[in-house]
């Protein structure tokens, strides 16, 4: 990649010939190759290009990160002939600052891969991590050691972080400790800590980083908490000084999310995309929940790019799916060199300011504030953006700094920071995020790769228990469990006189699968049944009993040529034992359900025939079912429903079904069914034999309706190999319509006077 050095001279000469009459030359790549690395151009050698140091895992680039073609075609810094750039070994905050007691290995420098082991000294008991490794990331494994004695403080020793210095040895009530980093370390957390009358100390637990440290995806996740509509809850820290936050959802409140992405030259495109991608991933999430926030969506260098105005929601002119087209739809395209970080906090500011005036002073005080940016720090114009973010404070807290009112409305906002680019300016992005004092919301990562997954684990499953129809996409899963895809679905098996018969079901509460009728015989016992759902506590549950819908009669029309009459294919078992509820296992929602209205967003008193008209709105409407395939192992199946004026020429196919001698379809398949299969105009999936039972469903919005359950078809294609074209063409599906069953279902599911939590149902 390099120049010949003899060229290297002609065109600096040539340069400074030219540069009088105002012609700019590029920058050279002399001297620019990095030992054990490489290194990538943003603009190639153009001036205001960033050359970026890369190198392999556990190694960084040292000295420099980065390097800019600056007007002069001269790189900033500039390469030094006699300190070569080279990629050096991860390094880790020095340990030996723990008090009262040892270190082993005692070393100068620690890097990736040592061990040490803490060992306390006579009379006092080690609290955190006896073991530690320095990992990849500039970050020792674990938590901090700490070696302290029971003296009757009001507050447990707060520890000292490795690489830091603490000023403060007295832990009673008022007593404050402050760190300090050692050497080329920053500090992340709390600089200053007080001992409170509970025992805690306030502010979070701080840590000394290296230029080269970042965080993991796992700590963002664990740690990214926010005020998104409702409570935050503090889980049960792991020990006395670790403690981590998650979302928690509610009804309650008004919810303003501001985000902005940074589009720099600064900022590598791919960065842009990722974060984009990663900013889509959040706003769908938080859409699988009742709660519908607002939305200020900004890219950002020397000017402010609005792409979805707050302000449109307040006019109800704006709906999710148009967020995210616009999200999808805008191009980096020409960036603007510079860039006003100032402009972007001064711009939310304002807004903040019209939703102000527009609702009134008593309305906003219930409005929650959550700012998100995602930026590498560097502004060089528009001036520092730290005295907007204190009017916004102001504002937010309703002028009423340093007061216990104050503290009350800390809740209230939120600015988090995730530092990302080649080279972070942490020290002047830290002071920025805001929020309250004992949650971090400042995070420097070293990609956004996984960006996508950690908001995918940031929402609080305790706390979503009774949402249906929630799931993971398979875009977040990667190599976890792909249940959390489907984590209703149930494999049941039937094994009486004979062959065992095979069925799917789908979790309908915790405690209740549903499934088709004709899975039973008449001489089937609950001893008889299996049902297995992977919850976590064991697959295979109990059966307490099941039952079928009352009008459900396979004979009911041998003698109007119909051998097998599946009419109110529809049955229900009961488990001895509710499910346990969690990403992989949950309950699929079910029509004309209040459950069901609140995921489909229908505010105030809803319809069954609301869900209807949104769910099967269409004469073709897409549809999909689970084909279960070895083991545990199910698919997706993608069909279209035949409706309305077409629906007579999808069901008339029934005719050709084995066992069927009349020449009327609708003896056969009545208006409990919807049809499915044939070629035109969109090639159907088919069912197989142990897939009857199965839901057929549709994803709304990333949650999941169950409208029917598979029923039977006319041809067994699975048997057949898959069929000739012909085969296919009249192949056809026919499920129960769950709509058209809604009183079986209420009977046993929204029955109030059992041992079981009901559902409730819509009144009409």
């Amino acid at each position: 990649m390099g120049f010949s050095i003899h060229w290297s001279w002609l065109a600096a000469l040539s340069c400074l010939l030219c540069m009088g009459n105002e012609v700019r030359c590029d920058c050279t790549e002399e001297r620019m190759e990095i030992v054990g690395g490489d290194y990538i151009l943003t603009k190639q050698l153009k001036i205001g290009s960033m050359l970026v140091y890369q190198c392999p895992e556990g190694y960084y680039p040292y000295p420099h990160l980065t390097r800019i073609c600056e007007l002069n075609s001269i790189w900033k810094p500039a390469p030094k002939r006699f300190f070569p750039q080279r990629c050096k070994r991860v390094e880790c905050p020095d340990p030996n600052v723990m008090e009262y007691g040892n270190i082993f290995p005692p070393q100068e420098k620690y890097f990736v891969d040592n061990e040490t082991t803490y060992e306390c000294y006579s009379g006092y008991r080690l609290r955190g991590s006896s073991r530690r490794v320095c990992l990849s990331n500039g970050k020792w494994s674990g938590f901090t050691p700490i070696c302290s004695r029971d003296t009757g403080d009001s507050c447990a020793d707060p520890g000292i972080p490795p690489g830091a210095t603490r000023d403060g040895n007295a832990f009673g009530i008022d007593d404050k400790v402050t760190y300090s980093c050692n050497g080329e370390l920053f500090l992340v957390g709390s600089s200053e800590r007080v001992c409170q009358e509970n025992g805690h100390w306030t502010g979070k637990e701080p840590a000394c980083f290296y230029k080269h440290t970042y965080d993991t995806p796992l700590e963002v996740s664990q740690e990214f908490g926010s005020a998104i509509k409702g409570s935050l809850t503090t889980l049960e820290p792991i020990d006395d000084t670790q403690e981590g936050r998650k979302i928690r959802i509610s009804k309650n409140g008004t919810l303003n999310i501001y985000i902005a992405m940074d589009i720099s030259a600064s900022i590598e495109e791919k960065d842009f995309n990722k974060a984009r991608n990663a900013v889509t991933k959040l706003i769908e999430k938080i859409a699988s929940f009742t709660v519908t926030p607002n939305y200020e969506i900004v890219f950002f260098s020397s000017e402010v790019y609005e792409v979805v105005s707050i302000l449109d929601f307040l006019d109800k002119q704006i709906t999710l799916k148009a967020i995210l087209t616009e999200l999808g739809n805008f191009k980096i395209g020409e960036r603007n060199t510079g860039t006003d970080l100032n402009g972007v906090f001064t711009r939310f500011l304002e807004r903040m300011a019209i939703i102000k005036q527009q609702v009134g002073e008593e309305r906003f005080k219930e409005h929650r504030h959550v700012l998100i940016f995602f930026t590498d720090g560097a502004y060089n114009m528009g001036g520092s953006p730290a005295p907007t973010v204190e009017q916004i404070k102001n504002m937010v807290y309703m002028n009423q700094t340093g007061s216990q009112s104050y503290q009350s409305r800390e809740e209230y906002l939120d600015i988090y920071i995730f530092a990302i680019g080649a080279e972070v300016f942490d020290s002047d992005l830290q002071p920025l995020a805001t929020g309250p004092t004992s949650e971090r919301h400042y995070f420097k990562m070293k990609d956004i790769d996984n960006l996508q997954e950690t908001f995918d684990e940031i929402i609080d499953e305790e706390e979503v228990k009774g949402l249906c129809g929630l799931h993971k996409d398979y875009e977040s899963i990667h190599k976890g469990n792909k249940r959390q895809m489907h984590p209703w679905w149930a494999s049941i098996t039937i094994k009486n006189q004979g062959l065992p018969r095979d069925c799917l079901g789908s979790l309908v509460t915790p405690k209740f699968v549903l499934t088709a009728a004709h899975c039973f015989t008449f001489e089937d016992l609950p001893e008889h049944v299996k049902v297995v759902i992977d919850d976590g506590q064991g697959k295979e549950k109990k059966i307490k009993s099941f039952k079928l819908h009352p009008e459900y009669n396979i004979n009911a029309k041998v003698n109007k040529g119909v051998k097998e009459f599946y009419d109110y294919d529809v049955a229900l078992i009961q488990l001895e034992e509710d499910v346990n509820i969690s990403s992989a296992a949950r309950p699929i929602c079910i029509p004309c359900t209040q459950e069901t209205s609140d995921a489909l967003k229908l505010v105030g008193e809803s319809t069954c025939k609301q869900q209807e008209e949104i769910l099967l709105k269409n004469h073709l409407e897409s549809l999909s079912f689970l084909n279960k395939k070895q083991g545990t192992t199910v698919v997706v199946k993608n069909v279209t429903a035949k409706m309305g004026d077409i629906r007579d020429d999808c069901i008339k196919h029934a005719l050709g079904a084995p066992g069927i001698s009349t020449k009327d379809p609708k003896e056969v398949v009545t208006d409990n069914f919807l049809c499915t299969g044939g070629q035109t105009p969109i090639r159907d999936d088919m069912s197989c034999k142990g897939d009857s039972g199965g839901a057929v469903f549709k994803n709304y919005e990333h949650r999941t309706i169950q409208v029917a359950l598979v029923s039977w078809g006319t041809t067994d294609l699975c048997g057949l190999g898959g069929g000739d074209l012909h085969t296919r063409q009249t192949a056809r599906d026919f499920h129960i319509n769950l709509f058209r069953v809604v009183p079986f279902l209420k009977s046993i599911l929204g029955n109030d006077t059992l041992d079981y939590a009901p559902l409730t149902f819509l009144k009409s």
